[in-house]
């Protein structure tokens, strides 16, 4: 199977909550509690994995049939969700929808043998998108002005991260990094993400808009540690492995603080997207190996809950822009559903 969990890859309203902005100040704690469980509907979804949050509460994800071909969905606010959705040029079988942005933008990747290749979706209007001068494009996240980040393979043939600001692309890597990845970019252009060290070990960072890079982010006494999400308060969600090799899901407040999580019943447990409104998508492994998606949502608590970690450090980033413009404007095939 051409699971995300490869290396390329790797480096790959429901109740009343205020909007994170008026958490700013750190108040006494946070936790993390589940609202609902669901699978995408059908006959025979093996796993259902939700990837980002609109702040409307629309869900971008995807779910792997029990033959091993993954399709993307919408689950709109309402519970409904859309046909699965296939890139027409899908010849892999791998179709995924990462991002969701209030407009109801998608964006995500597909596999056309032998490299990945990023798509939008508006409506039901494909977009097909690969960074100039890259063998294999992967779209994992985008703001409500619709730029937008991910990873790409240039000719270097290490991977990068990139993100596009008005049409602008650039590329940087994490320092000391092997393998960069950029999962997701929020309305201050602050974008988040994870990569691989000499030793191929993962570790989160998030690049400021300045374009300072600050981590490692690494959840103590981990073993790895990934985001993929940040909202407009630069909260992130993600996933660790402890030293029993077990996995947690995440939320990261800076510059210090990690609050986990994992359902009851839960081997395996990944937070993948968070918005304004601090509800949060992603999927957990019950012990016959089937993975749910998952919506909770970030509480205040009486008591601090957190665990303190290693205040991050501020690194430079190393980036070029690419010389070429693009916008997602172009409408190309029609996908109804």
């Amino acid at each position: 199977m051409k699971t995300k969990s490869s290396v390329v890859y790797c480096l790959i309203a429901l109740l009343a909550l205020p909007a994170l902005g008026a958490f700013a100040e750190t108040p006494a704690g946070f936790s993390i509690e589940l609202v609902t469980a669901f699978d995408y509907p059908g006959t025979g979804p093996y796993w259902t994995q939700p990837q980002k949050i609109n702040d409307m509460g629309d869900i971008a994800g995807a779910f792997v049939d029990t033959s091993l071909v993954e399709r993307g969905f919408i689950r709109f606010r309402n519970g409904n969700f859309s046909a699965p959705i296939i890139d027409p040029n899908d010849t892999g079988g791998i179709t995924v929808c990462f991002g969701i942005n209030n407009s109801r933008l998608v964006c995500g990747d597909y596999f056309d043998a032998p490299n990945y290749h990023g798509f939008f979706l508006r409506r039901s209007m494909f977009h097909n998108f690969d960074v100039p001068g890259s063998s294999s494009t992967l779209i994992l996240g985008l703001n409500n002005a619709g730029d937008f980040c991910g990873g790409d393979t240039p000719g270097s043939g290490a991977q990068s991260a990139f993100f596009s600001l008005g049409g602008v692309i650039t590329e940087f890597t994490v320092p000391h990094a092997a393998n960069s990845l950029a999962h997701q970019i929020n309305s201050s252009n602050q974008v988040c993400g994870f990569f691989a060290d000499g030793s191929f070990v993962l570790h989160g960072y998030y690049r400021d808009s300045d374009g300072a890079i600050y981590g490692p982010i690494d959840f103590p006494g981990s073993t790895l540690t990934v985001i993929f999400g940040n909202n407009d308060s630069n909260w992130m969600v993600g996933r660790y492995d402890d030293s029993h090799g077990l996995t947690h899901g995440l939320l990261f407040i800076p510059p210090n603080r990690y609050i986990t999580y994992d359902p009851p019943g839960s081997t395996f447990t990944s937070l993948n997207g968070i918005n304004a409104q601090g509800q949060i998508v992603g999927r957990y492994e019950d012990a016959d190996g089937i993975q749910h998606g998952i919506i909770a949502r970030v509480v205040r608590t009486a008591a601090d809950q957190s665990t303190p970690g290693v205040t991050l450090q501020r690194q430079s980033s190393q980036a070029r822009p690419l010389p070429s413009m693009w916008q997602v404007e172009e409408p190309a095939l029609s996908l109804a559903y």
